[in-house]
């Protein structure tokens, strides 16, 4: 009989990508046991092309029907890498061995409320497979992996003649406005620089779009707010560049091997969660020295100081010269 496993994650797309090293390395390393993967009925564009996940199980709309219908499946194993009440009450429902992620949250709370940094120095990706040093599970060094089912494919010939022979992304996206970065950064790299860009994120970015394609640079096409996840990550996986803020693409992005610029704002890079092996030539840009960085774990709808110098104080100079070095 098989060894069975589950391994729990909920929550976004940059948290579910991140734990692709764990799904790999655990099916890589145990080829004959069976991997489930437990998540939201929205992920699962996300997962379905994964090759080492055997089956997706959905988080249903009653969680005590979910756990019933796991039941039946006799993991051996519980592998919780979101460990919050839900992950709790489905561990305690099959009583089969678990091992649960450290969230390390009052770290967190110490290095957001009073700047005290007692992080690791460890990315979670590292963290996220420390959950399974049980098992013995080595680091296969590969990084993040993002599958597109073939369906999901853009299909780049309907892009402009120019834009086929190469662009450049900018994820608008972040789940909190102070997250992404405002869209003036980008006025001078788009009015000066003779590079296609394509703009990417959701339909909260649309302002931010439509505010970019008013300056009429004409070398700009909008993508926010009209694509599914599959075909904005096979966009990233085309470009030869892509900026992001900190969330979802910008893990895809790392998923692919791609050059990012990653732009951080109320969150930091000392949380643990910055691009993770992307290719050389990435860089990180962020306002370090300032006293209310970082505020948030997550983000906020608007700067709790209500200055933004986060993002305010960006320089634009860098952003420019690393597109025309690396492009």
């Amino acid at each position: 009989m098989k060894t069975k496993f589950l391994i729990i994650r909920f929550s976004s797309i940059g948290d579910i990508v991140l734990t692709s090293p764990v799904v790999r390395c655990l099916k890589n390393q145990f080829p004959e046991a069976e991997v489930h993967y437990l998540t939201k009925k929205r992920n699962i564009d996300l997962l379905k092309a994964n090759p080492y996940i055997d089956k997706i199980q959905l988080f249903g709309d009653s969680l005590s029907d979910t756990i019933r219908e796991l039941k039946t499946e006799n993991y051996d194993y519980i592998i919780d890498l979101h460990n919050n009440l839900r992950s709790l009450r489905v561990k305690l429902g099959l009583r089969a061995k678990s091992y649960s992620f450290n969230k390390l949250n009052l770290r967190k709370f110490l290095l957001t409320s009073f700047k005290l940094n007692f992080m690791p120095q460890a990315h979670i990706v590292d963290r996220n497979l420390e959950t399974l040093s049980h098992f013995h599970l080595t680091n296969d060094g590969k990084g993040l992996e993002y599958f597109i089912p073939e369906e999901d494919e853009f299909n780049l010939s309907g892009l402009p003649v120019r834009f086929r022979n190469g662009y450049m992304v900018l994820v608008l996206a972040g789940t909190y406005a102070t997250k992404r970065m405002p869209v003036e950064k980008y006025k001078n790299l788009i009015g000066e620089v003779d590079i296609p860009f394509i703009l990417l994120g959701g339909k909260s970015e649309r302002i931010m779009a439509d505010h970019i394609l008013s300056w009429e640079t004409g070398n700009v096409i909008d993508f926010t707010g009209k694509l599914r996840i599959n075909q904005s990550a096979s966009l990233v996986k085309n470009a030869r560049l892509v900026i992001a803020n900190d969330t979802g693409l910008m893990h895809i992005a790392a998923a692919f091997h791609k050059k990012i610029l990653s732009v951080w704002g109320s969150t930091t890079p000392e949380l643990g969660m910055y691009p993770y092996l992307p290719l050389d030539g990435s860089k990180i840009l962020e306002v370090k020295g300032l006293s209310c960085r970082p505020c948030s774990k997550l983000g906020y709808h608007e700067c709790p100081k209500k200055h933004f110098r986060c993002m305010n104080d960006l320089p634009e100079d860098q952003i420019m010269d690393w597109v025309k070095r690396e492009f």
